[in-house]
């Protein structure tokens, strides 16, 4: 995937766009930092945000943080 800064894509979007619809894949950055992928709309996921949904609940019931955590000390573990 190549990379392109957000000003460029800016400036060549039509360019971008057709390259897009040939298969192509890019990560658009700004000041190096990646904040976007333009992909092809058709590559894009088949299902609903409904079932998605639905998929995280089955996973949150079937998987266990542990014993003895829980998401508040993971929260402040992440935050130091």
């Amino acid at each position: 995937m190549d990379e392109i800064g957000s000003y460029e894509a800016k400036t060549k979007l039509a360019q971008l766009l057709r390259e897009v619809e040939e298969g192509k894949q890019f990560t658009i950055t700004r000041h190096g930092t990646p904040v976007a992928r333009l992909v092809s709309a058709q590559n894009g996921p088949d299902q609903t945000t409904g079932e998605v949904i639905d998929e995280l609940k089955k996973f949150r019931r079937s998987n266990e943080l542990g014993e003895d955590i829980t998401v508040r000390q993971l929260k402040e573990t992440g935050r130091r």
